[in-house]
């Protein structure tokens, strides 16, 4: 599993939940975060680069690129490069649509609601829906520093989602870092606003991908690389621990060709 941070840890959370005897190795490229700052090229080639040398490292089955920005430009060249199947993360826009009556919101960073293919998928999807957008790069720091024991500040939240408080009944998480900070959200929002992210949708593909019939027993190795230190891997830990999962060790893994 694959981010620029630690908030894909959402995602490996639930494929980890529906398949706990798996093994899994989550890394992710701290050095070069935020991903939504940099520019296509160089997000392709640090992903590709990084992926292929935990390919090297490990016997991987399945790669899950748990960044909805990365996803959104890097997935086809991955896919032209590795033999095995390869699952990104894409703003749930369609189940929003469909629970939705009175306007939907989509809440990512810059980059992905700038992209052609967010555009593509509200086009395909939500076409009859008001969807109003909201990119936002400190919603991707708060989850980082929830993640390091941080209070998160509820009036920034409130003030950065301001547009959309009152106007929405449903809303789209749209970055895996934003489930960390889903109960926040929710208390700006309001309760009567649904909260929707990929992460259930992305466990049930990877399973149907991998084909497992029958769900083993046990727990599988855990594993969490990073392509800079130093990371604070006490915080890292405790955060894996309110996630369910033991300690880790954490290792880097040189984003060099050497």
């Amino acid at each position: 599993m694959f981010d620029s941070g630690v908030g894909g840890l959402s995602v490996f959370q639930e494929i980890a939940s529906l398949l706990p005897s798996e093994n899994y190795f989550y890394l992710f490229d701290n050095e070069a975060y935020p991903y939504g700052e940099l520019a296509p090229d160089v997000l392709v080639d640090r992903t590709c680069r990084l992926v292929r040398k935990m390919m090297i490292r490990e016997a991987i089955d399945i790669v899950v690129i748990a960044c909805n920005t990365a996803s959104t430009i890097v997935l086809p060249h991955l896919r032209e490069l590795l033999n095995i199947p390869v699952v990104g993360v894409v703003p749930a826009i369609k189940p929003a649509s469909l629970l939705s009556k009175k306007a939907v919101g989509l809440i990512a960073t810059p980059a992905t609601i700038t992209r052609q293919y967010t555009h593509d998928l509200i086009r395909d999807f939500a076409d009859d829906k008001d969807v109003k957008l909201l990119g936002n790069s400190q919603l991707v720091d708060m989850a980082e520093k929830k993640l390091r024991n941080q209070t998160i500040d509820l009036e920034q939240l409130r003030e950065i989602l301001s547009p959309l408080i009152g106007n929405i009944d449903v809303a789209v998480l749209g970055c895996t870092h934003f489930p960390l900070i889903k109960q926040e959200i929710s208390i700006v929002l309001g309760g009567n606003v649904e909260l929707v992210d990929s992460g259930s949708a992305i466990a049930r593909r990877v399973e149907s991908l991998l084909e497992i019939r029958e769900r083993e027993k046990g727990y599988g190795r855990r594993e969490v690389f990073s392509s800079a230190s130093p990371y604070q891997e006490e915080a890292l830990n405790i955060t894996l621990k309110q996630l369910g999962f033991s300690p880790v060790q954490l290792m880097t893994l040189d984003v060099s060709d050497r």
